[in-house]
């Protein structure tokens, strides 16, 4: 298997089917084709970080429902216990990607960098100087599906902070460093995950 670093989350397990262990499998990205090529996958708790390795024995469709089978699980007992886990496998694996497509994996840990000559739409400020170079305002941890699209989970950079009247604090009196940018050209840009970074468009977009 490849390291974890190279592996995508291309489904989860959504319930039993029959009573031989088979699966219910909800694709992540809507498509199927590409589980029919795999022989091995992880199982992977999302909450809790636990895996097991598993081969795939068969996979079926029907009624608009992928089913998988996998060694070693064989009754709806096992499978409740499977119930919400992640379905991951090496890149190779993975749904090919179109125009304008990317891997969460990939997205995750780019460097969210902001262009100074943009103009800083008076929401924001740095403590190191603007030097005409790209700013980095954070660091993207994860991709949330959002209710009109998906949002990029951005972690402040500890010199960027918004203005002392949009600061916002936690119950705790912390300053909350988590942000959410939509995840489209409105506000994002020039996506290079070669390099790891994308260009914020906006700064007002981290209020």
């Amino acid at each position: 298997m490849a390291e974890l670093t190279e592996q995508f989350i291309v489904g989860f397990i959504r319930g039993s089917h029959g009573v031989t262990g088979e699966v219910k499998v909800e694709s992540a990205s809507g498509e199927t084709e590409h589980f029919y090529s795999m022989k091995e996958v992880t199982l992977r708790d999302g909450k809790t970080g636990d895996s097991k390795l598993c081969k795939v024995e068969s996979v079926d469709e029907g009624a608009a429902t992928l089913y998988m089978k996998f060694e070693g699980i064989n009754s709806p007992e096992e499978v409740r216990k499977l119930n919400g886990w992640q379905i991951v496998v090496p890149r190779k694996y993975a749904r090919k990607l179109g125009k304008n497509e990317w891997y969460i994996e990939d997205l995750k840990n780019c460097a969210l960098n902001f262009y100074p000559e943009q103009g800083n739409d008076g929401l924001a400020v740095w403590t190191a100087p603007a030097t005409g170079e790209p700013v980095k305002v954070g660091t993207i941890t994860d991709v949330i599906e959002g209710g009109s699209g998906n949002l990029l989970e951005v972690f402040l950079a500890e010199d960027c902070d918004l203005l002392a009247s949009n600061i916002k604090y936690s119950s705790e009196g912390k300053k909350v460093r988590t942000v959410y940018v939509p995840f489209n050209p409105q506000f994002v840009r020039n996506v290079d995950v070669k390099n790891k970074c994308i260009q914020l468009m906006h700064l007002w977009i981290l209020e």
